[in-house]
């Protein structure tokens, strides 16, 4: 059967109105889960209760989403890591030094330096969005309100460096999540996949392009311009009756006491990661190339073909590897200090591994509905191909702001989107690109969003004050993408 008709739709259905009415995505999505294997049992509920179960466990027969899996909740080992080593404190005490040079110059000339720098840091912890966005709101916060910057343009430089950047940049869980998604709805090569699309997916690059505007010509609109003018007038970089959210660490351990603070022991085992990845990539995909003249075409053309979830998995095992032994050797951490510290990290970020669980599971079911198949014959007569990638960004984009998750959009909306493009004939690069653009947007705009929450947490700015400020610069970058998709989509 190609598909169940409209009981096809019903479990994303099901599992978008469920997160809307509850904000629990992880209920939602299980839920979704569980009807979609009911549907397929002909609604026989103990059968379809099972058959969920096992639609879960079966998740884990996909060496590429177990890779991803345990990726995910290593990386929550990695952060403890140079977390507990001081390796933070040290990084935030180099970027101290290079301000305070600063602050030697013009005043005016000295916020720009500052704001660039935080955007840069935000853009260079693209491995993960908590730990970019709470870097910079805890390192620079200090600076910022010594400078007099208001905490809101802190939050929103935070939050608008960290998804951006992580999306572009594949090397991360973000990138093997996505990965494992395009492989369930059969994609051969998803690394090649998800590195086409990156130069359609406009909303990130284009976030980063109106903070850098923004930043350097030191125009700001709406509530951004009033909190600006505040801070002008009277000096407060919050509001009289704000409610600061506040976070000091970037995890819940704290940092070991005795020790130094240097700076290597974060950049050492993070360029590891980031460093290993395209090797690993090539590693894994230099037998799969064929034809080739050169050494160089040989290496990009396996880059192509290599195995994004290996490589990711890989990375971080060395990374974990390269950061004990550098620990070890600086007398900071033993072993059962080390062992204690990685399972503590994997218990933190388990609740990203079952996110990432249930999504597989949910686009694996409506794989086997033909919920995409069925939404894409349904509209064939009367939906114009050319208006497919911005329709898609929209959608995507409701259901990430209204759910405040982009993942749990992905592994809805890809699953439904990929096949309207077959069926269509429209770019399926284009769509996928929209797909995930739509996502970060959404979550960009959310106030109940992970990322808006932990950027204002960590920049200790009143949370309302952020999502209001931020709100119009997403909404322009918003408008804009969805004007690009549909010029793209009548000429491409």
């Amino acid at each position: 059967m190609d598909n169940y008709g409209y009981l096809s739709i019903l479990p994303p259905v099901i599992a978008i109105i469920l997160a809307l009415r509850t904000k629990q995505v992880y209920i939602a999505l299980l839920f979704g889960i569980w009807s979609a294997w009911i549907v397929m049992n002909d609604g026989n509920i103990l059968q379809g209760t099972i058959a969920a179960i096992e639609g879960m466990v079966n998740v884990f027969k996909s060496e590429s989403n177990t890779r991803t899996i345990m990726f995910s909740a290593l990386v929550g080992a990695l952060l403890l890591f140079i977390q507990y080593s001081k390796g933070v404190e040290g990084f935030v005490n180099r970027i101290n030094k290079l301000i305070t040079y600063f602050e030697n110059k013009q005043q005016g000339y000295s916020h720009v330096i500052v704001q660039l720098l935080a955007l840069i840091t935000g853009i260079v912890l693209f491995v993960e969005t908590s730990i970019s966005s709470l870097t910079v709101g805890t390192l620079y916060r200090p600076i910022f309100d010594k400078l007099k910057i208001p905490r809101e343009k802190l939050a929103y430089i935070a939050d608008s460096s960290s998804a951006p950047s992580s999306i572009l940049i594949p090397f991360n869980a973000w990138g093997a999540f996505i990965m494992g998604l395009l492989l369930t709805q059969g994609v051969k090569n998803p690394f090649s996949m998800l590195l086409a699309s990156i130069k359609y997916n406009f909303y990130p690059l284009v976030t980063l392009l109106i903070v850098f505007i923004v930043i350097v010509s030191k125009k700001d609109i709406g509530a951004m311009a009033k909190a600006e003018k505040r801070v002008k007038e009277t000096g407060k970089v919050l509001n009289d009756n704000a409610k600061p959210m506040i976070s000091e660490t970037i995890t819940s351990y704290k940092p070991k006491e005795g020790i130094k603070a240097r700076a290597y022991n974060m950049v050492v085992p993070l360029a590891t990661m980031v460093l290993m990845m395209p090797i690993s990539l090539v590693y894994t995909g230099w037998n799969n190339v064929q034809n080739f003249d050169s050494f160089s075409n040989h290496v990009f053309q396996a880059i192509g073909k290599g195995s994004g979830s290996s490589s990711v998995l890989y990375a971080v095992i060395t990374s974990i590897v390269v950061a004990m032994l550098l620990y070890r050797l600086q007398g900071i951490m033993k072993m059962k200090e080390m062992v204690d510290l990685t399972l503590k990290g994997i218990s933190e970020l388990m609740p990203l591994a079952l996110l990432m669980l249930l999504a597989f599971a949910i686009s694996s079911a409506c794989k086997e509905l033909g919920t995409g198949n069925f939404i894409a014959n349904w509209s064939k007569e009367w939906l114009s191909p050319e208006l497919l990638p911005a329709l898609v960004f929209v959608i995507s984009s409701f259901i990430a702001f209204s759910t405040g998750t982009s993942w749990g959009t992905f592994g809805i909306m890809l699953a439904i989107a990929m096949p309207m493009a077959n069926v269509h004939g429209a770019d399926l690069t284009l769509v996928v690109a929209a797909t995930l653009g739509g996502g970060v947007f959404g979550d960009h705009c959310s106030p109940i969003s992970d990322t808006s929450i932990i950027s204002s947490m960590a920049s200790a700015s009143d949370h309302i004050d952020h999502v209001k400020t931020q709100l119009p610069y997403a909404l322009i970058g918003g408008v804009i993408t969805t004007i690009l998709y549909l010029i793209l989509g009548y000429n491409i």
